[in-house]
């Protein structure tokens, strides 16, 4: 099932043009896509038959940064900020199973994830979930708006998966991290996800996807280069890895495959 559906698109989204959100839906096995989506994601993936290995190992990382947090951490507050589509496991529903009175806040501003979060993203009695419909680019509108459902003198995750690779500039990238980690406390936490030059299969896809037409080209960035958006914060082990090697439970098989986006975790003092 896809959103070509006969229905037609809701107001404002735009069908001529690849957008991550929904390719990156597409990937994990979602329906909230269009032929445009599928076509684009399914050139990418002739070329790098991982991508949509590393799309869910992407998604797994989530699931353990939050687990973590919540769990080990007792972090209670998160905010999501380049949501994406709904799918299995969203941040909201990973935190309030460790902890039921965990508050969310989602932040996007694609229409269709608009639409789709409003809908789906709801809360245990005991905690709460919101929407922002805004930009990365503009963290003060963000904070205004989180304080709204989050107490933001108390420690919040900041969780930034696979969205600053959609920013080229890195001037700008530190400018929006140190907006959002200097309104933030002491013990709050920064998750990154990012594709990395490191792996000579991200360097394909990124070449691939940005001749796509797409709206949303992808810089991608070395092990290094995203090792220092952390800057100033202290990294929880094991670093910047692999986002399929960050705290990943052991079994019999080894060490799992290397992806295509990095990830890490860290603590502000």
């Amino acid at each position: 099932m896809s959103r070509d559906d006969g229905q037609g698109p809701p107001d404002g989204v735009h069908t001529d043009r690849p957008v991550s959100a929904r390719v990156w839906n597409y990937w994990l096995g979602g329906k909230d896509h269009y032929d445009v989506d599928r076509e684009a994601g399914e050139k990418v993936a002739r070329h790098v038959p991982g991508i949509a290995a590393a799309a869910r190992g992407d998604r797994l990382f989530l699931g353990r940064c939050v687990r973590y947090l919540a769990g080990q951490e007792g972090v209670r507050q998160f905010l999501d900020i380049g949501t994406g589509l709904p799918t299995a496991d969203n941040t909201h529903e990973i935190a309030q199973r460790v902890a039921p009175q965990a508050r969310i806040v989602y932040v996007d501003n694609d229409p269709l994830v608009l639409a789709h979060a409003r809908a789906l993203l709801m809360s245990t009695p005991e905690g709460a979930t919101s929407y922002i419909d805004a930009d990365v680019r503009d963290p003060g509108k963000i904070l205004r708006e989180a304080a709204a459902t989050l107490n933001l003198g108390e420690p919040v995750a900041l969780m930034m998966l696979a969205i600053l690779h959609l920013i080229a500039d890195d001037d700008q990238v530190r400018r929006i991290l140190r907006e959002f980690v200097d309104a933030l406390p002491s013990g709050s936490y920064l998750a990154i996800s990012h594709a990395c030059t490191d792996v000579e299969a991200t360097r394909v896809a990124v070449r691939t996807w940005n001749d796509s037409d797409t709206p949303h080209p992808v810089k991608p960035r070395s092990r290094a280069e995203i090792t220092r958006f952390f800057d100033g914060l202290e990294l929880v082990e094991p670093g910047v890895v692999s986002c399929s090697r960050w705290r990943y439970e052991p079994n019999p098989w080894g060490e799992p495959e290397e992806i295509m986006t990095f990830g890490g975790l860290a603590r502000k003092p």
